[in-house]
């Protein structure tokens, strides 16, 4: 059995490998920080790279999304020390959308609080992603409105 840094950091690696447009970088770095906080109880179910944030051209801002059975995490490991990690619960997750341009695209998820961009994503992943995280939200949601009314 892979231990979860292996695993989140292989699941990113070949989805890289996949979608080699994708501007990412120091991905065993950012996969070891979404490794860090994935709960013993959790089951990683799909990872990738992306930038977070919304300007093209700001090519320094990668991270690992990861798609748990209970969240979704952002993590990104800071250059010289310290690191960011974003968490996502079904709950607070509002909406996504998909941008597609010419080469790469952008996914933007409205939770509750704010609007995560992922940019600089290659745009053949676009659907594969969108499937994943949203499918996934809302059969998690129909759970919680399941127990909502009872």
């Amino acid at each position: 059995m892979k231990n979860k840094m292996t695993s989140t950091y292989e699941m990113v690696l070949d989805f890289k490998k996949k979608y080699v447009m994708c501007v990412v970088w120091r991905l065993k770095k950012n996969a070891k920080i979404i490794d860090t906080h994935i709960n013993p109880d959790e089951k990683l179910l799909y990872a990738f790279a992306a930038q977070k944030n919304n300007h093209p051209l700001d090519i320094f801002s990668t991270a690992v999304i990861a798609l748990t059975d209970k969240r979704l995490l952002i993590g990104r490991k800071r250059v010289v020390f310290g690191y960011f990690l974003d968490s996502i619960t079904p709950d607070m997750f509002n909406d996504l959308k998909v941008l597609s341009g010419v080469i790469w695209g952008k996914i933007h998820i409205d939770t509750i609080n704010e609007l995560v961009t992922l940019s600089n994503i290659d745009k053949k992943a676009l659907p594969e992603i969108e499937t994943m995280i949203t499918s996934y939200m809302m059969r998690e949601k129909q759970k919680l409105k399941g127990l909502k009314d009872k």
